[in-house]
């Protein structure tokens, strides 16, 4: 079954409370396109824009120099501080910083949730820190050369629950929020040239930009005809992944299957002549016509 996704309606009301967890390679290439998000939706009539929060409980490296979005002269201070503090006073907003890392115990209200972390546990920790009834959680994970965005939306029960939720990272990926499975060995790399060796010096600014993309794309034309990609930068290779219920089952989210509701027409017995005594209007069920049909197969891209 294909999703037609459109943006919540009170985003489009109010200023856009956005989360950023993770202030390190795609955190920090992705904050300044937050920037330009909030300058562009104010032009555009928006009533608030963005107001961001950045979480990021680390301090910069000289192996983020040239890597990550810092000087020379940022190395020990909070990269979270750092970048949010640079942005203000560019730009004249009043973004706020907290160096530090959420747990699953911490409870943050925002409409929009965006990880930019490189572990299973800081994503388990943004699924279960979130308090609000509905939020899109927009990931962002990667590799040496390649990864994924995934947009998604959780929150309580009468979201979850929904036939038509966009499936987040964990859904579609179990395995990416399952702490036990992070690597042994995290330690960080003491060089820009040994960090290098891990990462491509462009992935991580890949992976900003497709998120960039999902956001702009939901707020300037209202909704999403696809919920995320893959990217390869070895092989030049994107694949979308499309909205459709069956797409989502091929990669492990089996959707709630909607109650079809039926609709009872009232049919008038014809008045001939003088009605038989207590005669009176009689019921005959009426097929929805608004009834899901049977889902189309559909294929990933290659």
């Amino acid at each position: 079954m294909k999703v037609i996704h459109k943006i919540d309606p009170n985003l489009l009301r109010r200023s856009v409370n956005v989360t950023v967890v993770g202030a390190g390679g795609t955190g920090s290439a992705l904050l300044p396109r937050l920037m330009q998000l909030h300058h562009a939706l104010i032009a555009l009539g928006h009533p608030g824009g963005l107001d961001v929060c950045v979480y990021d409980g680390d301090t910069v490296s000289e192996a983020n120099i040239g890597r990550q979005g810092f000087f020379p002269s940022d190395v020990g201070q909070y990269k979270a501080t750092v970048l949010v503090n640079r942005l203000n006073m560019c730009w004249g907003t009043q973004w706020e910083a907290y160096p530090q890392r959420i747990n699953k115990s911490d409870r943050i209200r925002t409409d929009i949730i965006i990880g930019c972390v490189d572990t299973r546990k800081a994503r388990a920790a943004i699924l279960g820190c979130v308090a609000n009834a509905h939020v899109y959680y927009l990931d962002c994970g990667n590799g040496q050369n390649s990864g994924q965005v995934v947009i998604g939306e959780i929150g309580g029960p009468s979201t979850m629950k929904r036939c038509d939720r966009l499936p987040s990272v964990a859904d579609l990926f179990p395995e990416a929020v399952n702490p036990d499975l992070d690597a042994t060995d995290d330690a960080p790399s003491c060089s820009v040239a040994e960090a290098l060796e891990k990462q491509s010096l462009v992935v991580n600014m890949a992976m900003a930009t497709a998120a960039f993309n999902l956001l702009w794309t939901l707020f300037r034309e209202g909704g999403l005809n696809y919920s995320g990609q893959f990217i390869n930068l070895k092989t030049g290779m994107t694949a979308p992944i499309r909205m459709d219920t069956a797409v989502w089952e091929r990669l492990g989210y089996k959707a709630p299957v909607p109650k079809q509701r039926v609709r009872r027409k009232v049919l008038k017995v014809a008045e001939v002549g003088t009605a038989p005594e207590g005669a009176g209007p009689t019921e005959a069920a009426v097929t929805n016509e608004d009834a899901v049909p049977a889902p189309e197969e559909m294929a990933l891209a290659a």
